[in-house]
């Protein structure tokens, strides 16, 4: 009896382990191919930075129109992908409000990775867990604790020491900082309004891919011309080699892919997790950072980088443990079968 307890217990453990790998690899590889694409201010009249968002977001609707279509062809037991077709007004509606969070969180994201290193690309975006607070009591009424809060305090201590050192080493962007701190608060967002409008696409990650994705290059569009990107847009188009518009199609993939994870990562965990593993994944891709680009960090930048990943660990534990406890002092108070409860 013991072991068929436990063997569900363990397939869901591989499972999630599973999707919280898959998405460290993939997130990783589109940060370091979006730093190539973006280029910072190397790129000269090429510099259009919502038009490479645009690009990325368009391949996603193709690629989920081109798996749509594969999937009938291929018998289900192989392969399976819903059936993507035209847009439902009802669903794209109920979508609409995570696509605009979501238009805002890699906008800033990629404007934010534009402007600063990939090394300081994670302390730049490190208050997500803060903002996830913020927007839990201010959205859903969940209050934290103080040990949790205390947490949050040891990160923002972190973030203020990474952006101290960044500035002694000469290097530090302020505006890589302001999109760095919107970029944290949106993706807090993405991930509470993941979850609540995952129902609404029959609990589809595919489906919400879609939708997202299809609304967000509709979306863009007026972004690009608002923001006077326009002509680098066609410079751009005119100049760049096939090399870069190979790039550029990888990019679009591993953002389609990013879009899968990340829904797929929130959907088997919680948005809180999923936050969580953001950030433990930012902090392993800026070790990498640091040896890929040949980077030379100082003790207190390197502890700026602890501080955030303790804070952040330290936090999980913490809730960890306090939902433990709700969930045992909810099953104290159930009705037994003689009316009572249990003690």
């Amino acid at each position: 009896m013991e072991s068929r307890r436990e063997e569900p217990m363990m397939m869901k453990y591989m499972k999630i382990t599973g999707v919280v790998s898959l998405y460290w690899v993939v997130s990783i590889t589109m940060v370091f191919v979006n730093k190539t694409l973006l280029g910072g201010s190397s790129m000269g009249e090429k510099d259009a930075p919502l038009f490479v968002t645009w690009f990325q977001c368009v391949v996603t609707v193709v690629a989920c129109i081109l798996l749509s279509r594969l999937s009938r062809i291929i018998p289900g037991e192989l392969f399976t992908f819903p059936d993507i077709g035209k847009l439902e007004a009802t669903k794209a509606r109920q979508v609409l409000p995570l696509t605009v969070v979501f238009v805002a969180m890699i906008s800033t994201n990629n404007l934010c990775l534009k402007y600063v290193g990939v090394a300081f690309y994670y302390v730049g975006r490190s208050l997500s867990t803060v903002f996830n607070v913020i927007f839990t009591y201010l959205i859903l009424g969940e209050k934290t604790s103080l040990r949790a809060l205390v947490c949050c305090g040891v990160i923002i201590g972190g973030f203020y020491l990474g952006v101290d050192q960044e500035n002694v080493a000469g290097s530090l962007s302020i505006l890589g900082v302001v999109y760095g701190l919107l970029a944290a608060a949106f993706v807090a967002l993405n991930s509470i309004f993941t979850k609540r409008v995952l129902p609404s696409v029959d609990g589809s990650v595919w489906q919400l891919s879609y939708y997202n994705n299809a609304l967000a290059s509709v979306l863009f569009l007026p972004l690009i011309l608002v923001t006077g990107e326009l002509p680098a847009v066609l410079v751009l188009i005119a100049d760049s080699s096939l090399h870069y518009w190979g790039l550029m199609v990888v990019g679009g993939l591993f953002g389609f892919a990013i879009g899968f994870v990340t829904g797929l990562q929130i959907k088997v965990t919680s948005p809180l997790t999923h936050t969580i593993s953001g950030t433990a994944k930012a902090c392993a891709q800026t070790v990498l950072a640091t040896w890929w680009y040949s980077e030379s960090k100082s003790v207190l930048w390197w502890l700026s980088n602890w501080i955030v990943l303790g804070g952040s660990m330290a936090y999980t534990h913490t809730k960890h443990r306090e939902m433990q406890n709700t969930a045992a002092h909810r099953h104290t108070l159930l009705p037994t079968a003689s009316g009572g409860k249990k003690v």
